[in-house]
């Protein structure tokens, strides 16, 4: 779990499933996330050998993210928990109480 903790982590690796992306498709596909925490979790991704950055010496350069390997080996866990995440949200919905929580 130390290797996957954290909010992003499991979307990052979700993304990449489909196949390389560019640090700009990464953030337009995860609009919620910060520029700086995206490069955070890719940074530890990488770090942890899941995810391999290529940079392409161009002008601007060109840099590409993919899954390992062993990052692919997660694939269908992602797919597993993405499904169940699914799941839940239509589950705690269909059972919610209309209106605002309570507070605790």
């Amino acid at each position: 779990m130390e290797v996957l903790g954290g909010r992003w982590k499991l979307a990052i690796l979700k993304q990449l499933a489909s196949g390389t992306h560019r640090f700009g498709e990464l953030r337009r596909a995860l609009p919620t996330i910060t520029q700086r925490m995206l490069t955070r979790q890719l940074r530890e991704l990488e770090a942890d050998g899941l995810v391999t950055r290529t940079v392409y010496r161009e002008v601007p350069p060109k840099v590409e993210y993919a899954l390992t390997d062993i990052g692919h080996s997660l694939d269908a866990i992602t797919e597993q928990l993405d499904k169940w995440g699914r799941w839940y949200q239509e589950t705690v919905r269909a059972e919610a109480p209309a209106g605002p929580r309570p507070a605790a």
